[in-house]
């Protein structure tokens, strides 16, 4: 924003005009100057001013310190005089009171207190009221009388009320006598009165020229933290000079101040501003001279500009058009050696723009040292040859910026005048760094595209190798397997396939972390590459699965089955070896699975599976060992799978059925329950055993589905019985394992609507006893309050323990048929099962003999006091409809 004012004419003169800055400058500075001169002088009278006060405060401090210590040390003489000459009278007091009194001194009066009573007073007129004071009783002086008394040294009160009038510091000194025997005891004390007023005046603090205010601070010599008893107490309020009295007991606080106060005004301030005053005239009226001098001159410029705008509309056009093309033109008198160059030129060329003439030396000093020799033979051959002037060629400038120019020039000659030369150049390092450029982005993309193949290869080696081991991985082993499959059908080669994996490799992960399992993992690896082929392909498919993969060429020899085997024995062998981990001594077994494409059985496509099936086949057997895939588990694999499809068939087609056996009371023979067996009716092989289903049934995980439809059909029969009125009291059912784990168990049993007391479950002992499952505890607990019984089959097989027994409290046990079976040979034998027999009835459980094959086994476990029998004996397992004609026929009443 500009500020101006109307001049005579009318016109509008600007008040702030930048020829005004410096003097507006110099201003701010003189007055800046002005007030550091003044803060500076005040400084110094300040610090004048309080060395002044503090020479006043040691003077009076000096003054007080000598009139109090001359006043005690006339009293202690007295006081000594007192200790030779205790029963001293007031005559002789008043004649050595008044010798001390007749010196300069401050002292008042004296008085003795024998005893701590007034006694003896001097001067006595005036002060008669003072005798016979008893210190005892005065509250205002008992306290400094006894600590005087106390600590047997002068105690200096003050400034008190005195009972004669006025003000005085009351110094008490104790006077101790000399007994007859030598010691020394408290006879009273001597108080020396000194007049305040007297003390003061005497002492500087009254007189009426003094410069200073002061304060005195510790009543009763307390220093500093004591009562102020002299001054109003602005000097201690007003930052004051600070001095101590030291008395011989105690010391006072002197607080002083200027008179006024430390606000005063320095004596040379009006002198000193004056003086500032001058020098800012000195500074300012050249600075105003001088912006004059400058705005006449910038008035001068405006005009030159103004002409200089003229000449510039004329040639615009030319100029517009040069600088849109930026070329520098130039032209040189090739006889005086006289160059023309225009502004662009300089520009180009690194020159000033008014430095002045040019020559040919212009030209040539700014030239590339390696491109001049080039640059001049073309020029010279431009100028005496051709005429025609075309050249390309760098410059070195002095900052050292390398431009690339290109120039175009033609040689002329006008009527009358010399030879001239007139080009142009242009910049071209823009065109050359572009160019340049490229190169580099061309380079760059090579090395990219290079780098990049390596990352793919990177990339395709993680992709194809296992990242803990560093083996070749699954998806490796499949190029591999579909390549040898491609040679194989081209008869070029054949191969083996082992197939590995770790035994109890799960316990050490388990038990030592995945860390020592990892550990365990890359020691694998290393055994395994240490002791394979160098031709030979080792990977890691899985967790702890590891395979080899030896390869063939046609006609080179094949490797017999031993070979394969001795490679599997050492990978056995060294796998052996422990691994220390963490303290640890690690030990895996090994099983090994072999397939080749050598035999009958060549398959190259199936290797994997096939090896995988023999590891399968090496585990069965007892791991740590290895298994060839041959004929022999090639049928059982296609028989495994027709049986399985057959069974999953049979569920669906209901073919599987409940066949039961009858359970006979050892004493009466009578029928006392039933025992429902799964049975296959098969429809080409008729009714089958379990034996030739259970097994391929567990791998298939639905012999908990047998087990549901068995339930199902004996619940069913066994109300058909009730309704016909045969007379069976209870039907036992078989319950697997894997449907003890079934958490939907019990809410399917609650839908069947089990009629108490009628329906046992058959526990194999193996399968709970000395187990901790909490599924199987809490589905046994549950199938207990819905009124079915538990039995435990095959008693004698397992580990169950008596304490077992006693946890899981069951009904009854089924000895098993091998123990049953030689008890009428065996003594050995019948003592065994009677102790188990024994057991059941020490616990309160029913017993009953499985595998009864004659009477002659009835008759024996009856004597041991068995009380249930099931077997041949008196019947097999039939079908429901059986059963009834066998119940109501009672055959088996005519076999015993």
């Amino acid at each position: 924003m500009k500020f101006s004012a109307t001049g005579s004419q009318g016109s509008r003169t600007p008040i702030f005009r930048a020829t005004n800055v410096p003097a507006l400058l110099a201003l701010v500075v003189i007055a800046l100057a002005w007030l550091f001169a003044e803060q500076q002088n005040r400084q110094v009278f300040q610090h004048d001013l309080h060395s002044k006060v503090l020479g006043q405060v040691s003077l009076i401090r000096a003054k007080l310190e000598g009139n109090i210590n001359g006043n005690i040390q006339l009293v202690r003489g007295l006081v000594a005089t007192l200790s030779t000459e205790p029963e001293m009278d007031q005559e002789r007091f008043a004649t050595l009171a008044a010798a001390l009194l007749q010196e300069r001194s401050q002292i008042r009066h004296i008085a003795v207190a024998r005893d701590l009573v007034v006694n003896l007073i001097y001067p006595l007129e005036g002060n008669e009221s003072a005798l016979g004071l008893d210190y005892n009783q005065n509250d205002a002086q008992r306290a400094a009388a006894l600590r005087a008394r106390e600590t047997g040294d002068l105690v200096l009160a003050g400034p008190v009320d005195l009972v004669q009038g006025g003000k005085g510091f009351i110094g008490r000194f104790p006077v101790f006598a000399t007994g007859p025997d030598g010691s020394e005891n408290f006879w009273g004390i001597v108080s020396a009165v000194v007049d305040a007023e007297k003390l003061y005046a005497q002492s500087g603090l009254l007189n009426p020229d003094l410069p200073i205010d002061i304060d005195l601070t510790g009543q009763d010599g307390t220093g500093a933290d004591g009562t102020r008893f002299y001054g109003s107490g602005a000097a201690s309020a007003d930052n004051p000079v600070i001095a101590d009295v030291i008395l011989p007991s105690g010391s006072w606080r002197i607080a002083a101040i200027p008179k006024g106060g430390w606000s005063g005004t320095p004596d040379n301030a009006w002198a000193l501003r004056l003086l500032i005053l001058l020098a800012g005239a000195l500074i300012m009226v050249p600075v105003l001279v001088m912006g004059r001098l400058i705005e006449e001159r910038l008035s001068h410029i405006r005009e030159l500009k103004r002409r200089e705008l003229q000449l510039a509309r004329m040639s615009r056009r030319l100029g517009l058009a040069l600088d849109t093309s930026r070329v520098g033109v130039w032209e040189l008198n090739i006889d005086s050696n006289e160059l023309f160059w225009d502004d662009r030129m300089n520009e180009l060329y690194g020159h000033p723009q008014d430095e002045g003439a040019r020559d040919y030396t212009s030209w040539a000093g700014r030239l590339h040292p390696e491109d001049i020799e080039q640059a001049e033979e073309e020029f010279r051959t431009a100028i005496e040859r051709s005429g025609r002037y075309l050249s390309e060629y760098r410059l070195l400038l002095p900052d050292g910026e390398v431009r690339h120019i290109r120039a175009i020039g033609a040689v002329y000659r006008d009527p009358g005048s010399p030879a001239k030369i007139l080009g142009v150049n242009w910049d071209v390092t823009a065109d050359v760094a572009l160019n340049e450029e490229l190169k580099r982005a061309n380079a760059l993309t090579e090395a990219r595209n290079s780098e990049l193949e390596r990352a793919k290869a990177r990339i395709e080696h993680n992709a194809l190798h296992d990242s803990l081991t560093g083996l070749p991985n699954r998806r490796y082993l499949d190029d591999v397997l579909a390549d040898h499959a491609r040679q194989f059908a081209d008869g070029k080669e054949t191969a083996a396939l082992l197939q590995i994996d770790l035994d109890r490799f799960k316990q050490i992960n388990d038990t030592l972390g995945h860390s020592a399992g990892d550990a365990m993992l890359v020691h694998a690896a290393s055994i395994l590459r240490a002791t394979v082929e160098p031709g030979d392909f080792v990977a890691r498919v899985g967790g702890d699965e590891f395979v080899v993969v030896r390869r063939w060429q046609t006609g080179a020899g094949n490797p017999s089955i031993r070979g394969l085997a001795k490679l599997s024995e050492r990978i056995i062998e060294r796998m052996q070896q422990p691994l220390s981990y963490g303290g640890h001594d690690c030990r895996v077994g090994v099983s090994i699975g072999i397939a080749t494409d050598m035999d009958s059985l060549a398959d190259p496509t199936r290797l994997l599976v096939n090896a995988d099936i023999a590891l399968y086949r090496a585990k069965e057997r007892g791991r740590n060992r290895h298994q060839f895939f041959n004929d022999a588990l090639q049928t059982e694999i296609i028989t495994t799978k027709r049986v399985a499809d057959n069974i999953l068939s049979g569920l669906e087609q209901r073919q599987f059925v409940a066949h039961y056996q009858p359970q006979f009371d050892a004493e009466t023979l009578e029928v006392i329950g039933v025992e429902a067996l799964a049975r296959w009716n098969h429809p080409r092989e008729g009714l089958l055993a379990p034996n030739a289903f259970l097994k391929i049934a567990e791998e298939l995980n639905v012999v908990s589905t047998i087990d549901r439809i068995i339930l199902e059909q004996a619940l069913v029969d066994f109300n058909r019985w009730e309704e016909i009125g045969l007379g069976i009291p209870k039907t036992s059912v078989n319950v697997s394992a894997r449907r003890l784990h079934d958490d939907e168990l019990i809410k399917s049993l609650r839908q069947m609507d089990i009629k108490p007391g009628t329906v046992s479950f058959e526990l194999v002992e193996s399968i709970f006893l000395d187990d901790n499952d909490e599924v199987i505890t809490w589905n046994v607990d549950q199938i207990k309050e819905l009124g079915i019984d538990i039995e435990i089959d095959d008693f004698g097989t397992g580990y169950a323990s008596i304490v077992s027994l006693m946890k899981l409290k069951p009904r009854r046990l089924k000895i098993d048929r091998q123990l049953v079976m030689p008890i009428v040979h065996s003594a050995g034998q019948r003592q065994l099962v009677g102790s188990i027999i024994d057991i059941g009835r020490s616990l309160g459980i029913e017993v009953l003999a499985e595998g009864v094959e004659t009477m002659e086994h009835a008759k024996v476990l009856r004597q041991l006091g068995c009380n249930a029998l099931q077997g041949y004996a008196f019947a097999k397992a039939m079908s429901a409809t059986d059963l009834v004609g066998f119940v109501q026929s009672r055959r088996w009443r005519k076999t015993a």
